[in-house]
């Protein structure tokens, strides 16, 4: 992100966003980065709609039995209070975070999504 300050622009980090680590599934990933290469944008992002989505509901009805064996590592950043609010539902509804990030995927919103320019904004 770009800061205006007097007349000139700092490049500065974006203090609401957060590294998060968390395993999520490889299909799941891959299905995820077309889909945000088809659509301009970026992963997290894409997960970031998903995800307040699924708070909106405050429900989720998951199957701890369909569990995806191809989990893989992943990293990027979040903002930082979807990710607080991510914990608190995660422990409410006794599931790991990592589940609730795969389920959310199925109720993403690409009209909301914010574009792959949205990290080079300019804020005054």
């Amino acid at each position: 992100m770009w800061k205006l300050v007097n007349g000139r622009l700092i490049q500065t980090t974006d203090e609401s966003r957060v590294k998060f680590r968390t395993n999520i599934s490889e299909s799941v990933l891959n299905e995820l980065q077309t889909m945000a290469k088809e659509n301009k944008t970026h992963v997290n992002y894409l997960i970031e709609s998903g995800l307040k989505n699924v708070l909106e509901q405050d429900q989720i009805i998951f199957n701890k039995e369909t569990r995806p064996n191809d989990r893989i590592q992943y990293k990027t950043t979040y903002d930082k209070e979807l990710l607080e609010g991510l914990r608190e539902f995660a422990k409410e509804h006794n599931l790991f975070m990592n589940d609730i990030i795969e389920y959310s995927v199925q109720f993403i919103d690409i009209d909301q999504v914010k574009n792959n320019n949205y990290r080079y904004r300019i804020e005054v």
